[in-house]
């Protein structure tokens, strides 16, 4: 049995017709219609997830385990307002989120009524679409709700997807439930444009006249990097391809980018004259600075949406278009073009960068701890996917992983890191081991993700603990501030054993190297998950661990 709310009906119909089968449910009365819909609906598998910064986060993770949309549900008021930097993480990593909020009616907004705002494009600009629907009373304003509920989720599904807001005011009483069957809606489907093939192979002729060419690849996920592979290693002959672990998903050694690059400092030969950008955002700060310097005869950005993200600050071209799309027509045109030196030029650096990377040791540190852990994961020849929260974490994570690396680079902020691999870990019905690697202010402003009846056994946590925000201490300059520690910083003396213990999770402590070791082997041999090592470092001698790193380049 449904509700017999007609909005909330139409909406449910549509998106079992969209082919919708994953709902993140939110707690609250003015939502539980939508809810008890979800629930009742058998082709829609439910998660309740309670606090609702931690719920969007989570549903951006199972996103990234399928691809496909999922919706979250959350009650009227400030909850709507909670899943803003998800929904913000969403739009920038072009992730399909339907976010649903209950309202109440329009002649109460305003009122003083409880638990009221204005949610109509209360999440603008950070998403593709916003709509209200009506409360329908006849057939015209039935055709209404239809018409936005598909614009809506046709809206989430394209140019490769993203975040849509579908407000639905309800009217009390809200707790009948005496709808046998779900209305037969009309699904209204969306046909995607088809890349001009012609057009674009010209702009590849000519971006292979070049004597530098360089291709940047950014943030991806991991099949749209998969799909890319052959071509991409076909345009490692004719162009420097610099690609960090967001957009590798090749096993193998990460790409000493900022290694190469201490080497290479300002010498202009390196920079490219023409350049290629497909991708989200990437982490290097210095890859930045360093082609943004760059006197590019020509700099094409590929964007599905034809939007100019003019990162390196002198973009020449726009192609409209996916990735796949765009790199296979670039392959096709680079057939038969000898290999140039400017590649060899590179491949030097980087080969050389690699030899000094192996044989660097270091002190014990976050820095050691990142390191110890792809390392054994090698030796182990264990399989996972890896979820890296942001700041200095991420930064680690492109130094020593083999493997593709997701992360919220969307927005780059340290929340919900943990509660998108939840989601994700949750997705894969433990088919596959993950590993979450991330900082302690990261864990503990997202430890609601542990608050969660969905925790996955599957799930393996490495928490870097030095005691604050560690990449402050990283910054110069900062240190000047008398209110660094304290206050930017946020020092703390927290530990995550208390959260462990309430949530039944395992936990492992290391507070040197040789706990370290010993940890990392408990940690991956461990028989009940989830499981968290704790890695208690301290600011200073991470900070000197990493400036050690550099220097030797």
């Amino acid at each position: 049995m449904y509700s017999t709310k007609e909005n909330v009906n139409i909406l449910t119909s549509l998106l079992v017709k969209a082919g919708i089968t994953k709902a993140v449910v939110c707690p609250g009365s003015r939502n539980s219609p939508i809810v008890h819909n979800l629930c009742a609906c058998p082709d829609i598998e439910c998660y309740p997830v309670t606090d609702e910064r931690s719920a969007g986060f989570f549903a951006l993770g199972m996103t990234l385990a399928d691809n496909e949309p999922v919706v979250i549900c959350v009650t009227s008021g400030s909850a709507l307002l909670n899943v803003a930097p998800a929904v913000a993480e969403a739009y920038y990593q072009n992730r399909p989120l339907i976010i649903i909020s209950a309202d109440r009616p329009a002649q109460w907004i305003g009122q003083k009524d409880g638990q009221t705002i204005e949610q109509h494009e209360a999440l603008e600009p950070n998403v593709r679409k916003s709509v209200t629907l009506p409360e329908p009373n006849n057939d015209e304003e039935r055709w209404y709700c239809n018409r936005l509920v598909n614009e809506a989720i046709n809206a989430c599904m394209l140019n490769g997807g993203g975040p849509v807001h579908i407000n639905v005011p309800i009217t009390e009483p809200l707790f009948d439930y005496s709808t046998v069957n779900l209305p037969d809606e009309r699904r209204i489907t969306l046909h995607q444009a088809v890349i001009n093939d012609a057009e674009v192979y010209e702009i590849a002729s000519n971006f292979f006249c070049g004597e530098k060419p360089m291709i940047v690849l950014g943030q991806m996920i991991p099949e749209v990097v998969g799909d890319a592979l052959e071509a991409i290693e076909a345009l490692k002959n004719v162009a420097v391809i610099i690609q960090e672990k967001l957009a590798d998903d090749d096993i193998c050694p990460s790409l000493p980018i900022d290694e190469a690059l201490s080497i290479i400092e300002d010498d202009d030969s390196y920079r490219p004259d023409h350049l290629l950008y497909i991708g989200g955002c990437i982490v290097s700060k210095r890859l930045k600075h360093f082609l943004r310097k760059s006197k590019c005869k020509c700099s094409i950005i590929v964007d599905e949406h034809g939007n100019c993200c003019d990162t390196f600050m002198h973009a020449t071209d726009v192609i409209q278009g996916t990735p796949t799309d765009v790199l296979g027509i670039f392959a096709n045109e680079a057939e038969g073009i000898e290999r140039k030196e400017f590649v060899d030029k590179w491949d030097s650096v980087f080969t050389k960068a690699m030899a000094i990377r192996e044989k660097i040791t270091s002190r014990y540190s976050q820095l050691l701890a990142v390191k110890t852990f792809h390392k054994m994961m090698r030796e182990l020849d264990i399989d996972g996917e890896l979820f890296y929260g942001n700041s200095s974490s991420v930064r680690l994570g492109n130094i020593f992983s083999d493997q593709y690396i997701y992360v919220n680079r969307g927005v780059n902020g340290i929340e919900g890191s943990l509660s998108t691999a939840v989601g994700y870990a949750v997705a894969q019905q433990e088919e596959e081991d993950v590993y979450c690697i991330l900082g302690d202010l990261s864990f503990f402003y997202d430890q609601n993700a542990l608050w969660n009846e969905n925790l996955s056994p599957n799930l393996s946590i490495l928490l870097l603990n030095n005691g604050g925000g560690g990449i402050f201490h990283q910054l110069p300059g900062l240190g000047r501030s008398p209110y660094r520690d304290t206050a930017i910083a946020a020092q703390h003396t927290t530990s995550a054993e208390g959260i462990c213990q309430s949530h039944d999770i395992v936990y492992l402590s290391a507070h040197n190297t040789e706990e370290l070791t010993k940890g990392l082997e408990r940690f991956f041999n461990a028989e009940e998950g989830p499981v968290l090592l704790e890695v208690f470092t301290s600011p200073e001698d991470d900070t000197q661990a990493l400036q050690d790193y550099y220097q030797s380049f």
